[in-house]
């Protein structure tokens, strides 16, 4: 009798919450997306989130957190309610941080619940026009050599920054970086000539090639992106060699399983309009999109392949 009566209330229990989860959003859901506004976390955020905001008949509300090289906007999420109201975009630095950080405020699996694996962006090794001694990835490490060539990145642990670090520790070239406060000012000093090679996101470097101020000598993903079709890859010289830039989706840890695999297949739907993908590609962006499962064996992964790389560089962030 107490054996039935226990399942009759866990039953009771499930159907009372049921409802709940099926009438989910009933009101606006905030989206944390730890970096400034304007970046590409945040542009790739608004593109996804507006699609999902009519599907959801729901305001999604985009809410900018940066600091701490995208550890308070996330810790922020960490905290959060688990109830789906609260999500959080972000980028590799979720996965870098956690070696580079000695407190980062979260735990990457301890704290969050994986959504999906929205997409990923390669890096491009770029160079200023006057650098003509350079070529190609060979010539780098030739020149590095030779005496030491600074880089620019947009910032301690970004995929710019640690794209750099995996090329110096895999080639032994004495690459020195220079990390800037954001992808702008990166951009500007390898304009201005203040460094004269960069590792940066590939949309700002397009136009630029096209006009002659920057000249991109290859991109960090396994195969060739659209919008720089004549540009080698780095596997090209180094085979192997792929660095991306992932942009993901979690939720707070305890949020339901039933609300994560609504999300998931929300997201998973969207990420396949047509208008949407032309987009990303014109950003170089390469939709991926996958389960939670799948995504937290993507984290699982990716958290040791930084925490090599960071150690090899010995690269902290106190």
């Amino acid at each position: 009798m107490m054996r039935w009566m226990s399942s009759l209330a866990g039953g009771v229990l499930l159907l009372a919450a049921m409802p709940l989860h099926a009438a989910w959003p009933e009101k606006p859901v905030r989206v944390v997306v730890p970096f400034a506004a304007g970046g590409p976390a945040d542009l790739t955020a608004r593109l996804i989130f507006n699609k999902l905001s009519e599907k959801w008949k729901q305001p999604v509300v985009i809410d900018n957190r940066g600091g701490a090289g995208g550890n308070l906007g996330t810790a922020l999420v960490a905290k959060a309610p688990a109830d789906g109201y609260t999500l959080l975009l972000t980028t590799s630095v979720f996965v870098c941080n956690p070696s580079l950080y000695k407190d980062t405020g979260y735990d990457p699996f301890r704290d969050f619940a994986p959504i999906t694996l929205a997409g990923v962006s390669a890096t491009v090794v770029s160079r200023h026009p006057s650098y003509t001694a350079v070529q190609n990835m060979q010539d780098i490490v030739r020149e590095a050599k030779a005496a030491p060539i600074p880089f620019a990145s947009p910032g301690i642990g970004t995929a710019g920054h640690l794209a750099g670090e995996l090329f110096r520790n895999i080639t032994k070239a004495n690459l020195q970086a220079v990390p800037y406060k954001g992808a702008g000012p990166a951009m500007a000093a390898l304009l201005g000539g203040e460094v004269r090679l960069g590792f940066t996101a590939v949309p700002p470097v397009v136009a630029l090639a096209r006009s002659g101020k920057l000249v991109p000598v290859a991109v960090t993903s396994l195969k060739r992106i659209d919008v720089l079709p004549n540009v080698p890859t780095v596997a090209e010289s180094y085979p192997g060699f792929e660095v991306d830039n992932m942009y993901g989706l979690l939720a707070p840890k305890k949020t339901p399983a039933a609300l994560i695999r609504k999300i998931n297949a929300d997201t998973l739907a969207v990420l396949q309009a047509p208008d949407l993908r032309a987009r990303f590609v014109q950003d170089a962006f390469e939709v991926r999109g996958n389960s939670p499962e799948a995504f937290e064996k993507y984290l699982r992964d990716e958290v040791g392949k930084w925490a090599k790389v960071v150690k090899e560089s010995g690269v902290r962030v106190e």
